[in-house]
């Protein structure tokens, strides 16, 4: 969907290049991130795909076609654009900034209001806001204006520049979360800046860690760049504790689970016995049929299952949850796991040691 060939950009009056040579390949419904330290070039790169800024050589394709051969307003109007300071019109309403760009392409009106109405479903606002202006919402708000602006025109290609940088950190996990959700849905080619290796490694499918003066020194996935760093570079600007960085990216569905010491509530109690025995422990989980219903101890087991009260686990965990989430949530428990079950059905348990051997991959 995008292609750089050995663009550079040198501008007036500077020695060396703000990109010097870059060459990336960006499939259709990808989502890359550039990152990198200051001075690096990224939002030069990204300003030059949409051609604010032109490249000094090389050449910049947007799907199949040379960015040089369209007229640069034409190109835009194909290309969602997100930036940190948001750029909504103050004196435009919320409903009117979202509709600039399907106004600017002549949609008739009944169909820019349905799409802005879709639209701010999509983006989490409450479509009461349609009316009030940019100032009258919040940074978090407008961020979610800003995006639903990007996507008005439905264009294939997104290109956002640090859109979340403005806010704090919840706010900033929070529309993380909603993008992602967003991007599961459209699957739209995304290019997208930021300053910080978490977030990239959060978001992308892929990551240009790029070096000052627009150098590129590894564009891989999140998995790959975290287990070999190319470069000194690129290790040092990871940072430490890659192993739990490498954990943020998997998921609790995705290792073999235990079974773990569980039994049906209407087994006997030496059954419940054998399976304390079987995993060591002191306490024993019962299931009804493949729900879970709790725990008990071991010295409590007497007569029936049944005419106990099982206690609650302390740590529940979805397939989905991330294994750095798992580990933090291991530790703080005094068995040291964690049982994990999906839509009220029992999955398995998850221990230190299985997530000590994921880090080791």
């Amino acid at each position: 969907m995008i292609s750089l060939v050995d663009v550079t950009k040198v501008f007036p009056g500077m020695d060396h290049p703000a990109v010097d040579g870059l060459s990336l390949d960006i499939a259709a419904g990808e989502f890359v991130v550039l990152v990198g330290p200051s001075g690096c070039g990224k939002t030069t790169t990204l300003k030059m795909i949409n051609r604010i800024i032109e490249p000094s050589s090389g050449e910049i394709w947007v799907d199949g076609v040379a960015a040089t051969e369209t007229p640069a307003f034409e190109l835009r109007r194909g290309i969602g654009y997100v930036i940190q300071q948001i750029g909504l019109f103050p004196h435009r309403t919320i409903a009117e900034n979202i509709g600039t760009v399907p106004e600017l392409l002549g949609w008739d009106r009944p169909r820019i209001a349905e799409r802005i109405e879709d639209l701010v479903v999509r983006v989490g606002l409450d479509p009461a806001m349609l009316g009030r202006y940019p100032s009258e919402l919040s940074g978090g708000q407008q961020q979610r204006v800003g995006v639903a602006r990007a996507l008005a025109a439905d264009p294939p290609v997104l290109l956002l520049d640090e859109p979340f940088g403005a806010v704090d950190p919840i706010v900033r996990f929070q529309l993380q979360e909603e993008f992602l959700r967003l991007q599961e849905e459209l699957s739209k080619t995304v290019v997208f800046v930021t300053h910080d290796i978490d977030e990239a490694l959060r978001m992308g499918d892929r990551i240009a860690i790029l070096n000052v003066g627009g150098i590129l020194e590894q564009f891989d996935t999140p998995e790959n760049i975290l287990s070999g760093p190319a470069s000194e570079f690129v290790a040092d600007f990871i940072g430490g504790e890659r192993g739990l960085k490498r954990l943020g990216l998997r998921t609790v569905g995705s290792v073999d689970l235990t079974r773990g010491p569980v039994v049906d509530v209407r087994s006997d109690v030496e059954t419940a016995r054998d399976a304390m025995a079987q995993y060591g422990t002191e306490w024993v989980a019962l299931l009804d049929g493949d729900r879970l219903l709790g725990w008990v101890w071991g010295e409590d087991l007497d007569g029936q299952l049944t005419d106990l009260e099982p206690h609650s686990f302390w740590v529940e965990l979805d397939p989905e949850s991330t294994l750095r989430k798992a580990l933090n949530a291991v530790v703080m428990t005094r068995s040291r796991v964690a049982v994990v079950v999906e839509d009220g059905i029992y999955r398995g348990m998850l221990g230190l040691e299985t997530i000590a051997g994921e880090v080791d991959q």
